[in-house]
Parts: C-alpha cells; structure tokens; sequence
C-alpha cells in the first residue's frame, strides 16, 4: 500500500547546572504530560530522545518515567535515540570525547530502557562531515539533521522525503533531513495545516517519507505552550488527525523507515546548523544584514529559489564572537588533554574509578548550552557558565588526586591555554589556581578556588547584539511590545528601562585591569566606561617567572602613558604554600612625575556570586555590611574590602598596604531568553583607587592581598556528610 511515512522525533534536554526546579517545570509541563497524552494512542509510535544531562535528573527524582518509558519501548510504541551522553556540540570538543560521550550514553539507555541505540541526535542539528566518521565508530547507524544542510549542498526541496547515506573514510552513516516546515507547523499551527501540507507530499511523491525533530519543550514549557497543546486541546486534536489519515499516512520510528525503504542516495553535507542557529552565529552587524535582506526580498517571486542559497555563519565562529566561550573551549581542552595523559600511566591503572570519576566530570562540562547564544539565554546565564567550571574544575582536583598531589604545593607554567599564540600563565596550588594574561593587559582572567569549585572570574563582558535595535526601539515608540506566534518573535521585556542599560565594555571584564584615570572622573564616568586616560588596560606586559618549592610567582611589567606621562607599571603576582588562599599582588609605580598627581585604579570583577540576595553583600574594614552585590558605591578610604555569598559558602577580601577609596558597580548585560529580554547580573566590579603623588624617586607602591577564605563552605559540608553518615 502506498502510504505517507511519518516519524515524529522529540527532543528533550536541560542542561548541565539549570535550576532544580527548571527541571522540575519541564517534568510536570512536558515530558509526563505528552506521554500521558500518548498512551491513548497506543497506534501512534514516536521517537524520543532525552539528554543524558536529563534522564539522569529524571532517574534521580523521577524513577516511575523510566518504568513509563520503558513501557512505551517494550509495546513497540517508542524507539529511544543515543548521542553524546551530556548535550555537547560536537564540534567543540576533541574527537576521543566526541565518541567516549556516545558510546558511554548508548550503553546508559540500553541498561535503562532494554533495548539497542540505532539512531542519535545531533546536539544542535551542528554538523561537519567528519563527523560521520565518529558516529559510525561509535556504533550509531543513523541520524537526523535539517532540511536546511540539505539545501545548503545543492538539493532541491523535492529531494528530501526519504533518507541518504554519507561516509567519512570509508565509514557509512544514514542520514535524515528533518524538515523545517513541520518545524514550524507542530504544534504552532492548526493540526489540518500539517495534514494539508503532509497530504500534499503524499500525493506528489509516492511513498516518501518525512521526519518531524524538534524541541519536546515546545509541548508545554515553552510560554503559552502549555494552555495551547494541553488545555485547549492541539496534542488530542492532532493525533486525532493523524489516525483520522491512516489510509495513506503511516506513523512509524525512524528505524522502521530504514528498515523497509532502500536510501534515496548519497549526500556529503557541508558544514551548518538549524537555519536560525546559523544566523546566531554571524556578527551582530551581519545578523543586521540578513535580516534586512530576507525583509526586503521575502516577497520576491523568486525568493523561494534564492533563499535556498542563503546561509548564515559557522558555528565555531562563537568562539570568536564571545571570547568568554573561548575560555571555557579552551579550558575544557586542557583538561580533556590532561585526562588523556594520565590514561597512560601507571597512576591511572591505581585508579581506575578515580579516572572515571575525572571522565565524567569532564564529560558534564562540555554541554553545550553555555557556549552559544542565540534565542535563549545559554551564554547569558552566569549560573550555566558556572556548572561549566565547576565540572571542569572537578575533574582537575580529581587529576591532581591521582598525581598523588597532597598537603600544600604550588607551581608555575606558562603556556598557549588560550589559543591566541601567545604565552599565558598558570600559577597553581592546593586551594587556588589562577591564569594571567601578560599579553593582554597582565589581566587575572581566571581564578579556581577548589574547594568550592568556582571560577570566581566566569564574567560576561556587555556587548552589541542585533536585537538590542528592538529593545530602542520599543523604548523609542513603544510600538513593538506584541507578541506572535513563535517564540524567536516574541517581544517581551521582563523589565523596565533595559534600554538605558544598553552599555558596552572597551575590555575584559576581569581582575588587575590598569587604569589611569583623568582627574576629575567619577564613579557615573566608569559606569559608563569612560574616564581611562592610559593605554595599560589592554597593553602587552613583560613577563618574568620565578619559582621555589615554597612560593611561585609572575612579574609583569610595562612602560606606557598615563595621559601625558610615559611611566612604569610593574605587577607581581604570587602564591605560597604558607598562605595557600592568597594571591599576595604588589605594584610598583615607577618614573612618574614628581609632585604631580595621577588618579590610579586596579579593576576587580567577581562572578558567580549572585546579586539581589540579602546574603551575598560587600563589607567593610570593620566587618560592617555595606551593601548587596548589585550596590553602586562610591565609598571613603579604607583598607579592605570583602565580597560574601553565604550561600556558596565564600569570603573574598581585597586587603591593601596603601588605603584606597572603593568604587563597586554591578555589570549587567542585556540579553533574550525564552521569557523576553533580561537585565542579568554578570559581575560585581571593584575599582580600588588612589591619588597618587610620588616623591623625588618618582615611585610608589602598594600591595594587595585577595584572600580566599571557603570555610563557611567546608563547614556546611561536613554538617551535610554528618545527617548523612
């Protein structure tokens, strides 16, 4: 008989470090709910896919869906998709990984669901043809991407009912294009709509066959979703149609489509994403561009034959697009290098538990969401870039375990850790381990603390994106404020005044940042990133690295003006093991104009301590609390001053030799997610500053002690391993 083949693929997934109760929503408004719907329908087979980063939340609080799954598989009525165990893109990160990652979640599915991986889905539909390669190593026969990469290797649109086959060094693996219209069709428009389009397809090509992939999200989490595919009837009303069309419409698995239909041919895909990823991808001048375009030629009549032909930008490209990105890939390298070198050692056979251990958290660092930004927060959102570091920090403490690292140590490398072709700095410990850039400004651009597992320095600098134009705008006629039916055209802004928020960094948002200030600049000057007068915040230091057993330490140096002054700034960064916590940072001031007075100022961002929390505030020489995290202060001279988050269970104080005036600013970036635009705390910014007169040496000096102290932290741990024991 010749009928229509429809395989209907969702995709659930929660990253690595959302919030409990993110999960929680997604459970109660998606995922039980459709399956809930579907065991009405027990004709009508679909295909899940689930995030390894989700079913293991999902195993840990919510065993009865794997008992409900499993059902679903065991009737014949759900065939369960592999990939990369926790979600990441899987051109960032190193081939071993790639396919460690997928092997390690089609051996968790088949223990948890009883039955053979065939199929994966690909994080982020992110494709490059080497990949096939990897996939068909790790025992995956097939996959689903977009209609788009089809069309982006010359296919015509009538070409995609069915599947093709692609190889890399010789290694075959099918492949599905998923199509776009469905996409947009399910579940946003009519359910007579899809069957009009599906019923067309049917009669132009005889048995074709057609897959749906998208967001299991979109049935429930996403806004409005839930009253729409739910309450008021879609889901029902469209699985309804679908039986309603069985004469020529057959609801199947994608496996079964491979199982009784030959491939349509071969295919080599180039390199893409979803179309709207591939747009996220551009710079936001040209996202700008292409927009425009599409606007102004949408109506063309032959637009629908030049669009084919339209592509966007490359996903790696997100890497340059946000240097923070960078750091994290970067970063994740290292460790994924580091893990690969102890695979081959003695060590690593002593413990093999550990290494899995390290393996794992390694793997939970790479999900993807952190790394792009597009519709949804990802990058935007301090609490995902966190998770990044924690897990990766996790691993590196789990390495040092095995190098048999114990009591208090220090060291000192520099190396390339951040891919720029130059030589950055590593200073490292027991309890810290901190990255200088000497090359850019002698910028702390990371700090470790291992105990907590917190990169103190995961900030967000504020940068030009191409729908902040909405959000003016809006300010401006207060004319764009209604929504549309999907939610990348939803215009929604969560609070007021965003656009006057709108302020963008000249530099990295990290700590000893160098400023030489006009005279009279004020604390509204540096909110808006004016006032600098030097050229030493992105200027190139001298490096000098000095090491013992006790105490290791970087000196950077840089002769540079200070408006018109060609001075010396000398900064010396060390770590001892009498002081494990500690960063002890000196600066010298040399050659500067004697009796007169230049305005100096060393940049601190803290991240990851939240803001708007009544127990996460700064405090005072004295202990006094002065203000939450998101304070704008200008205050008087002192000594110290220290940043608390109760909650993370850490202390971090600036304590000074010379007595400086403070200023302390939030860093706010203005971003979309799925509710609407967003003001997002990013970091809190500390100026210590000073009026600085040198005497006939023309020298001056101060030192600064940023202290790290976890002990609230540790204690919680141990009460919490006390209830526990």
């Amino acid at each position: 008989m010749n009928r229509l083949r429809l395989a209907l693929v969702f995709h659930d997934h929660q990253p690595i470090g959302n919030f409990d109760g993110v999960f929680e929503g997604a459970y109660q408004d998606s995922y039980l709910p459709l399956l809930d719907v579907l065991r009405d329908y027990p004709d009508l087979p679909i295909v899940l896919h689930t995030s390894g980063s989700l079913l293991e939340w999902i195993v840990a609080n919510h065993p009865e869906y794997v008992d409900l799954v499993r059902g679903f598989v065991d009737r014949g009525q759900m065939e369960i998709l592999g990939g990369p165990f926790y979600e990441p893109i899987l051109a960032c990160i190193p081939r071993r990984d790639r396919i460690g990652q997928m092997v390690l979640y089609s051996d968790y599915l088949e223990r948890h669901f009883g039955a053979r991986v065939r199929g994966m889905w690909v994080p982020e539909r992110v494709w490059e043809q080497s990949f096939a390669a990897d996939i068909a190593d790790a025992g995956i026969e097939y996959t689903l991407l977009d209609d788009f990469h089809f069309r982006n290797s010359g296919m015509h649109p009538d070409q995609m009912h069915g599947y093709y086959l692609t190889e890399e060094e010789g290694r075959l693996l099918k492949i599905f294009p998923g199509s776009e219209k469905l996409r947009y069709t399910i579940p946003w428009q009519d359910p007579e709509e899809t069957i009009k389009y599906l019923k067309g397809l049917h009669e132009k090509f005889p048995n074709a066959a057609v897959v749906c992939g998208d967001d299991g999200e979109k049935f429930g989490t996403w806004p409005g979703s839930k009253a729409h595919v739910f309450e008021k009837g879609w889901l029902r009303r469209f699985l309804d149609a679908l039986r309603a069309n069985r004469d020529w419409l057959n609801v199947c698995t994608t496996a079964d489509i491979i199982d009784n239909t030959p491939p349509l041919g071969s295919v080599y895909l180039p390199d893409a994403s979803y179309r709207e990823m591939c747009e996220w991808a551009l710079p936001p001048e040209r996202q700008l561009e292409y927009a425009h375009l599409t606007r102004t030629h949408e109506n063309d009549a032959d637009w629908p034959q030049l669009k084919q032909f339209m592509r966007g930008g490359f996903w790696r490209n997100f890497r340059v697009k946000y240097s923070e990105a960078n750091e994290m890939y970067c970063r994740m390298l290292e460790v994924s290098r580091r893990l690969e070198e102890f695979q081959l050692t003695a060590a690593a056979e002593l413990h093999p538990e550990t290494l899995a251990k390290a393996r794992v958290e390694l793997y939970r660092a790479q999900c993807n969401c952190s790394y792009w930004h597009g519709a949804f927060g990802g990058l935007y959102l301090p609490h995902l870039r966190n998770a990044v570091y924690h897990h990766l920090i996790a691993a590196d403490n789990l390495l040092e375990q095995i190098a048999g690292r114990s009591g208090h140590w220090v060291q000192v490398v520099a190396d390339d850790f951040n891919l720029d072709a130059r030589k950055e700095v590593r200073l490292a410990g027991d309890r810290l381990v901190a990255y200088l850039s000497p090359s850019r400004g002698g910028h702390l651009f990371e700090l470790d603390i291992r105990s907590t597992k917190h990169n103190a320095l995961a900030t967000l600098n504020r940068r030009p994106e191409s729908y902040h134009d909405r959000i003016r705008a809006f300010a401006e006629n207060r004319e764009l404020g209604g929504k549309v039916a999907s939610i990348q055209g939803e215009v929604i802004f969560k609070q007021p005044g965003l656009e006057k928020k709108l302020i963008y960094d000249n530099w990295p948002r990290k700590s000893l940042v160098d400023h030489f200030y006009s005279a009279d600049t004020e604390l509204s000057d540096v909110q808006r990133c004016e006032g600098d007068i030097g050229d030493f915040v992105l200027g190139v230091y001298e490096t000098v690295l000095r090491r013992t057993a006790q105490r290791v330490e970087v000196q950077m140096t840089r002769q540079g003006q200070a408006g018109p002054h060609q001075i010396q700034v000398s900064k010396t960064v060390s770590l001892d093991v009498e002081h494990p916590g500690e960063l002890d940072i000196v600066y010298q001031l040399e050659k500067l104009p004697v009796g007169e007075t230049l305005h100096f100022g060393v940049e601190f961002n803290f991240a990851g301590m939240a803001a708007g929390a009544a127990d996460r505030y700064y405090y005072d020489s004295r202990g006094r609390q002065i203000g939450q995290l998101e304070a704008v202060q200008d205050l008087p001279p002192s000594d110290r001053l220290g940043l608390v988050d109760e909650w993370l269970g850490e202390d971090l104080s600036l304590e000074l030799s010379e007595p400086a005036r403070f200023w302390t600013l939030p860093v706010e970036t203005i971003s979309q997610s799925e509710g609407g635009f967003e003001a997002v705390h990013q970091s809190s910014c500390v100026i210590p500053h000073w009026r600085v007169t040198a005497g006939a040496d023309g020298r001056w000096s101060v030192r600064i002690s940023l202290s790290v102290d976890t002990s609230a932290a540790q204690a919680r741990k141990l009460r919490e391993a006390a209830v526990v024991g």
